[in-house]
């Protein structure tokens, strides 16, 4: 922590010293300044993803936007692959996020007292037996603190996300719209923070083969709907970006081809962020998916053009319709457009509603 007189003692005689007393102690040296963290080795890049062009795209959108993302398809085809990789695209921590996530690590026992602050997004993958205490937090006698505040300026990952009890999913629903989590106990009552980014990843059914077009898949139409069904209405309708993650042609995958790597798709995400926050800077949000809906009708209108392509939108929610919205912004910043185009919005309407492949 910078600005800070640090001083070491290794005993109370010390202490007394320093405050005043007359006792005779030894010279105490000057603590060394502790540098921030460095990279990882070896380092996730999306340079390793082959292909997924579209799903690259929808990453790329919800870093720069900060949206909470889905992702459905069958196993294998590089869902987790993906999501894994979101963390390499974001924006660094800047001093104060830093210092948040540092804090909660310490407490949580995940870095070591002389440990560097985080400059890295965190990256939280509960797995699917998580049970509501481990996702949210709750505790007893000592609060405990979840996932969802692990994850807190990061992402929160649920890989096969209906294998999560019901009741876990949508205790989700808070902590998206607060960004915090008030935990309330017999004994105490705590506020956590929880501003975490969401991707979940689902298969399309049961045996998650439904899109392979080969009749492996035997699972009843009703099967489908109930296994999707686990990711509740409410739930899904605050996720910003759907897409439908498809199997990548194998010669596309022995081919030698290099791909579009982290740090380029990093620096647009870092200027579109950019341009975000110039618009917003006499607001209390810094990205486009913090702004509410009335604000974001209100104070950032769109085109006649864009607006009646907004209307035309199959999503007769007003959530689903300021979701869009917020997209089209994000999409409109990283093309470097001054407002979201017709183009900017119709792209946008893509992301949301994967191809009508995923219920709205």
């Amino acid at each position: 922590v910078s600005g800070l007189e640090v001083i070491g003692v290794s005993s109370l005689a010390e202490t007394m010293s320093l405050l005043g007393s007359a006792i005779n102690v030894p010279e105490i040296q000057e603590p060394l300044a502790v540098p921030d963290d460095s990279e990882d080795s070896p380092r996730l890049d999306f340079a390793q993803v082959k292909g997924q062009s579209w799903a690259k795209f929808a990453l790329e959108v919800a870093a720069a936007g900060g949206h909470h993302l889905a992702m459905l398809g069958s196993p294998g085809v590089g869902k987790t692959l993906l999501a894994s990789r979101l963390p390499t695209i974001l924006p660094p921590l800047d001093r104060h996020s830093a210092l948040e996530v540092s804090a909660i690590e310490s407490v949580v026992g995940h870095r070591s007292s002389n440990a560097a602050l985080t400059r890295k997004p965190p990256f939280a993958a509960p797995h699917h037996t998580a049970s509501y205490t481990a996702l949210v937090g709750g505790g007893s006698g000592v609060p405990v603190i979840g996932m969802v505040t692990q994850a807190h300026r990061g992402i929160l990952f649920l890989d096969e996300a209906p294998e999560f009890a019901t009741n876990v999913l949508d205790a989700l629903r808070q902590p998206l719209e607060s960004k915090r989590v008030i935990l309330s106990r017999r004994t105490f009552t705590v506020e956590l923070p929880a501003n975490f980014q969401l991707v979940i990843a689902a298969n399309p059914c049961p045996c998650g083969y439904s899109f392979v077009r080969d009749g492996s898949c035997h699972c009843t139409p009703m099967q489908k709907r109930r296994y999707l069904g686990r990711i509740s209405g409410p739930l899904l309708d605050r996720i910003d970006i759907r897409v439908i993650v498809d199997p990548v042609a194998p010669v596309i995958i022995t081919e030698e081809s290099e791909e579009e790597g982290s740090t380029l798709i990093q620096q647009r995400v870092v200027k579109a962020r950019e341009k975000a926050r110039t618009r917003l800077a006499d607001t209390p949000w810094s990205c486009n998916a913090d702004v509410p809906g009335p604000q974001l009708r209100e104070m950032f209108g769109l085109s006649p053009q864009a607006a009646a392509t907004l209307s035309s939108s199959s999503h007769n929610s007003a959530r689903g319709i300021d979701r869009i919205a917020k997209v089209a912004w994000t999409v409109a910043d990283l093309r470097e457009h001054d407002s979201p185009t017709v183009d900017d919005v119709e792209v946008a309407q893509q992301l949301r509603n994967a191809g009508g492949r995923w219920a709205a």
